[in-house]
This record gives structure tokens, C-alpha cells and sequence, in this order.
């Protein structure tokens, strides 16, 4: 049986450029969806599958980030005063406890790889997630959890995976093939980013990872790849034979926030799954012809 995963590493250094002017001055991770910024529910994903160590790999002018994941004391004082106790549970309720986050700086945006290994001595040597919080995944299980089973019983490498257009290979991280079940795909091979003629499948990772340690070794190298950035998915090819490498099919559906689209049609389809609001959108929706 594969050790737990008890940490949680999130790359947000990124300067979130396609949501410009909005994001000048706030990180691209605290755009809400409803009502809560993408990094809260990246936590609460990480948390609700058992991890108990939240790393946070920021950048310059991250602070409000940190914040979020603080006590405001005059707020909650001034909700208890007004006897708002559902919002001060709102503000509270989900926050990880002293001790359970860390935070530090990539200081050159090197790639994801880089981001990775910025958080190399907090992770240590043990089995780790990585959450991208651009990619919000709308599931009754949360996909993280769906995983950590996976690899409980797999070990290794564990990538949330989902099949695109040929055409589309070009954006992603695309798996080798070498057997699948329909659910779980086990991998000889990784490619970042292949042209569609030559890619070896359409299956293709989104931003969800479980990884060995291992993967430090080659994210040590600093090698250049896609983009002339630092790819996390070559150093993962790189472990291959070494490691066991897994692409899981989660069952849910996944929104690229990173993405205006994505962003706004993930507004959409979570606030109609919830019960305050789910009527009043469906209402709204419906004054508008298609």
C-alpha cells in the first residue's frame, strides 16, 4: 500500500495576464466562482482528500491570497455584534488550522516544474499533490479524493486525466499509452504539448497530480523544455520505468478558469447546483435568447 498523501502543493505565482485589467491588482486565484475565490476551493478539494499541509508557491503581489487564508478579527467581531453567525461560519468554518500552511516565493516564472520544485523542502520525502487552481472540476466526489484512492492502491505517479480533440493535443501534457481499462490508463510515456500528427494519444493530463518524490531528482537538473520553461510533465516522463505512472479518468467536470469562457460557464454551472441560488440563475438565464 502506497503512503498517504498529506500535503498539498499549489503553484500560483503566475501573473493571470488573460484576465487583465481585473487582475492588475488581484491574483488570478482569487477570482470568486459565486462567492468563493478559486483557491479556496482547491483547498477544500486538498483537504476533503485528507491532506493536512497546504503549500503555496506565490509570487510578488500574492499578498491578498495570504490573507484570505487569515483571521480578519474587526470582520468577524463586527458579524458576531450584528448577530451574523451563518457569515462569520462562512468566513471561518473552511480555514486550514495554525500551522497547516506554508508559503514560498518562486521568484522567476520558470515554468511549472519550477514552481514544483520551489516547494522541494517542504514537501521532503513523501508522496505529494499538486493543484492547479485555474482547473475547478464540479464532482459529488472530489476528483483529489478520487485519486488518493487510486493511488493507495497504485503508488507511484497519479495524473487526473480526460480525453480532448486531436487538435487540441497541442496544448497539453499527452500520455504514451500502454494499457487501459477505460479508468485507469497505465503510461510508458509522456509527452508535453505534441503536435496532433504525432501525438501518441488524446489523453490528456488537466491540473491534478499525485507524485512520487522522485520527481525532484529531475526537477534538480533544471532542464528546459516546451516554451523554453522548466515542464513538470518531462521530468515526470523522466521517472518513468522507475516509478509507476497512472492517468485516472475522475469522474466530474472540469472548467478551465484560466480561461474567460471557462470562467464564466463555471459560474454558471456551480451556482446552479446550489440550492440559494440554483432557481433564481436558471430565471435569469432564461431572458436571454440563444
Amino acid at each position: 500500500m502506497a503512503r498517504r498523501v498529506r500535503k498539498a502543493v499549489f503553484p500560483v505565482g503566475g501573473m493571470g495576464t488573460r484576465f487583465l485589467p481585473a487582475t492588475k491588482a488581484m491574483p488570478k486565484e482569487m477570482l470568486p466562482v459565486v462567492d468563493k475565490p478559486l483557491i479556496q476551493y482547491a483547498v477544500e478539494e486538498a483537504a476533503a482528500a485528507g491532506c493536512e499541509h497546504f503549500i503555496f508557491v506565490t509570487g510578488r503581489g500574492k499578498n491578498a491570497l495570504e490573507d484570505h487564508f487569515d483571521h480578519n478579527p474587526e470582520l468577524e467581531r463586527t458579524l458576531k455584534e450584528r448577530g451574523k453567525f451563518d457569515l462569520v461560519e462562512a468566513v471561518t468554518s473552511w480555514m486550514p488550522k495554525s500551522g497547516q500552511m506554508s508559503y514560498t516565493r518562486q521568484t522567476e516564472p520558470l515554468g511549472l516544474g519550477h514552481a514544483v520544485w520551489c516547494a522541494r523542502d517542504l514537501v521532503e520525502d513523501e508522496p505529494f499533490a499538486v493543484l492547479l487552481p485555474d482547473d475547478l472540476i464540479l464532482a459529488k466526489t472530489p476528483c483529489l479524493k478520487q485519486m488518493v484512492a487510486a493511488h493507495t492502491e497504485l503508488g507511484g505517479h497519479v495524473v487526473a486525466v480526460t480525453d480532448v480533440p486531436r487538435e487540441h493535443t497541442k496544448r497539453y501534457g499527452i500520455l504514451d499509452v500502454e494499457h487501459d481499462n477505460g479508468r485507469v490508463a497505465k503510461a510508458k510515456g509522456l509527452v508535453e504539448k505534441p503536435d496532433p500528427a504525432v501525438a501518441p494519444s488524446t489523453l490528456s493530463i488537466i491540473g491534478r497530480y499525485i507524485l512520487h518524490p522522485a520527481v525532484f531528482d529531475v526537477l534538480d537538473k533544471k532542464e528546459k523544455g516546451a516554451g523554453g520553461e522548466i515542464q513538470l510533465t518531462d521530468a515526470i516522463s523522466q521517472t518513468i520505468g522507475m516509478v509507476p505512472f497512472h492517468g485516472l479518468r475522475f469522474d466530474g467536470q472540469r472548467f478551465d478558469c484560466g480561461d474567460k469562457v471557462g470562467w464564466l460557464e463555471a459560474n454558471i454551472a456551480f451556482a446552479l447546483e446550489r440550492e440559494d441560488t440554483g432557481d433564481a440563475v436558471r430565471e435569469a438565464l432564461a431572458k436571454y435568447k440563444f
